[in-house]
């Protein structure tokens, strides 16, 4: 039987497509090639993120990206001196992305050349790291926390290419669900045990607020090094931003959204919530909305996370009935800590997932430099 509608339903349906029909002549109107330079006009002075990662002369080191995504990790230890071996991520778009902003790079992606769990790293023996961030649904609280019952569980092959490779030093980014209680034997079994006969390993938590990103966001890391001597000059990366100074001198003020961005003064502004990734849910998405409880964070900022656009005018030129700023891809790009030259191809939802799982760039710099450091060449 069909589902009949009262004529109240009816009536505020048809309310909302009319209003949607208005919005999108409204957006048709004002975009035009020239808008987006024109609209870049609107803003305040935005956040520089390049100024969180200064480009840093080579130090001869290479590193080899494993689940490289839309860059995050191969881009922050770009700017940290390290000579790019090669990139290899399963999803066609992250490839694509990966290519058109560094075109001399090796990129292996989509299902045959990208996917990891098929690959001979035996060619990259000699790189200095291996890093990466093995998927984290298996251990995400936003998931079910299956751990190595997960098919996405890709923790063997990160393990399986450190010790083909044999790198001076690996690095492994993670959601803080991975340290959880119910983990520790997963942790034991299945990256623990198969390299500490080779490396020693440290383990840590980062936040990327602490490294000038304008959002909150915690991650593991877990970094090796084969040679005890390297090992023992390892220092974990100290926070440059916060609130208060540390016992290692002065920190810069956390970055927060609304002027990060480049929004007026509203009398209130604070770091944005964890970012959503576009791929995670039951359906693709252009909205970055985490959880509830972040929407009365992202009401407060007076910002959207929802309907993301491709462009700023085209954010501009389709505000939210509520009058909130809506975000448009660079705007993401921008609160996870990427540049603003790193474009990011395919659809809003694609260019989305991308950011969404990316390690923050300033974060991977961070650490690229304390490897460095450790390995005695900066």
């Amino acid at each position: 039987m069909a589902y009949e509608l009262t004529n109240e339903q009816r009536d505020r349906y048809r309310a909302t497509a009319i209003r949607s029909q208005l919005r999108k002549r409204e957006l048709l109107r004002f975009h035009d090639e020239d808008a987006e330079v024109d609209d870049l006009h609107r803003f305040g002075e935005r956040l520089d993120v390049s100024d969180l990662m200064p480009m840093l002369a080579s130090n001869a080191l290479t590193s080899l990206s494993l689940f490289s995504g839309g860059g995050g990790l191969d881009l922050g230890f770009e700017r940290a001196g390290f000579g790019h071996a090669a990139s290899f991520e399963i999803l066609d778009i992250c490839g694509e992305t990966l290519r058109a902003n560094r075109p001399q790079w090796e990129v292996s992606s989509g299902t045959e050349a990208g996917d990891v769990r098929a690959a001979r790293f035996t060619p990259f023996r000699g790189v200095d790291v291996v890093h990466g961030g093995p998927p984290c649904q298996p251990f995400s609280v936003a998931g079910k926390q299956a751990g190595a019952e997960d098919p996405r569980n890709m923790w063997p092959d990160f393990v399986r290419c450190v010790l083909q490779t044999r790198p001076r030093a690996f690095v492994a980014e993670n959601v803080p669900g991975i340290l959880d209680r119910k983990f520790n034997e997963f942790v034991k079994a299945n990256i623990s045990a198969p390299l500490e006969k080779y490396y020693r390993i440290f383990k840590f938590r980062l936040a990327a607020h602490d490294f000038g990103v304008p959002q909150s966001r915690r991650r593991v890391f877990f970094v090796g090094f084969r040679l005890k001597r390297d090992a023992e000059r390892w220092v974990q990366p100290e926070p440059t931003h916060g609130e208060t100074a540390t016992l290692f001198g002065t920190v810069l003020p956390y970055n927060f959204a609304r002027q990060s961005i480049g929004l007026p003064d509203i009398g209130f502004d604070q770091l944005a919530p964890t970012l959503r990734s576009g791929f995670t849910g039951p359906r693709n998405t252009t909205g970055i909305l985490n959880s509830k409880a972040s929407l009365t964070v992202w009401n407060r900022l007076r910002v959207w996370p929802n309907g993301v656009q491709p462009t700023h005018s085209m954010a501009r030129a389709y505000p939210p009935e509520n009058g909130h700023f809506r975000l448009s891809v660079a705007d993401c790009a921008l609160l996870q800590g990427f540049s603003a030259d790193w474009k990011f191809s395919g659809a809003v939802y694609q260019a989305l997932g991308q950011i969404g799982n990316s390690v923050c760039p300033p974060v991977a710099y961070a650490v690229a430099r304390q490897v460095a450091r450790a390995l005695g060449v900066a």
